[in-house]
């Protein structure tokens, strides 16, 4: 049995869907309920409450990690789930950490997911760390006020970085669960191109057809809506990033290439696919 975390989100569903369409029996964990592929098991279960992860863990075999926002926070003890994998006899775990980690280590909330790295690594278990960048998909965060206003509001408008499709996470994620030649590795996830938050305001205008405002938002605008879904920790962490990336955070990785045999999918791809959302 295979245990996805954050299997109703933008990783985890397609994540899921891959395991099942590769004949692996897939438990689909998430906080709330929620529709899930034929054949999928899905639990409700809050991964910082310890008690009730350990029963969703207890006979599993492989782990995909994500951890929500709120295990990100000073509080938070994260570490902990790895010591309950190893305990349940989970043999192989595949984080999704961030790029920030190695970019940014300094960062609060970097040093937190440092921390499960290095608990993960010195683990008894097989292990493989993901560090994907920016995600396409907070493009999403804009979708009510383009099909309510016409408008993405976003700070830092003319700042690149270069966003990984969550689908090319998915895969990667996948593949590092079910072949073992990727054990032991850390892969550097990012798109195939820098672009800038107002450079995807114009991808996703031309999808639609129509013209949209952007409106450049200032640091405290963009951390007051962010802290409503993570801890001010993580939200400063972010927007350092998204302020001034270094060379590092702006160099284009070939990790999903080299797992995947293809390159990265662009902006415009997951708008296509998304499209949906905006209008």
């Amino acid at each position: 049995m295979m245990v996805v975390t954050g299997a109703t989100g933008n990783v985890g569903r397609p994540l899921t869907q891959a395991l099942v369409q590769a004949g692996e029996q897939v438990m689909a964990v998430s906080r709330h309920e929620a529709a899930v592929a034929n054949g999928v098991r899905h639990v409700r279960a809050d991964l910082s409450e310890s008690q009730g992860l350990a029963a969703v863990l207890e006979g599993a075999t492989a782990l995909f990690l994500l951890l929500s926002g709120d295990l990100h926070a000073p509080e938070a003890r994260p570490t902990e789930i790895i010591d309950l994998a190893e305990a349940g006899g989970v043999r192989r775990v595949v984080l999704l950490s961030s790029q920030g980690v190695a970019t940014r280590p300094l960062g609060p909330s970097r040093i937190a997911m440092r921390a499960v790295e290095d608990a993960l690594r010195g683990s008894g278990m097989d292990w493989t760390v993901l560090r994907p960048g920016g995600f396409a998909s907070n493009a999403l965060a804009w979708a009510e006020s383009v099909r309510t206003r016409g408008t993405v509001a976003a700070p830092f408008g003319d700042v690149g970085v270069p966003v990984v499709d969550p689908a090319d996470i998915a895969e990667v994620a996948a593949a590092c669960l079910l072949d073992d030649r990727h054990t032991g590795q850390i892969f550097t996830l990012t798109g195939p191109e820098v672009i800038t938050p107002r450079r995807q305001a114009a991808v996703i205008a031309a999808a639609l057809g129509g013209p949209l405002r952007f409106h450049e938002l200032t640091r405290e605008e963009a951390k007051d809506a962010m802290t409503r879904f993570v801890p001010p920790e993580l939200a400063d962490d972010t927007l350092d990033i998204l302020a001034a990336p270094n060379p590092a955070e702006l160099r284009i990785s070939p990790d999903v290439q080299r797992v995947l045999g293809r390159g990265p999918r662009p902006f415009d791809n997951w708008v296509a696919r998304s499209i949906a959302a905006f209008r």
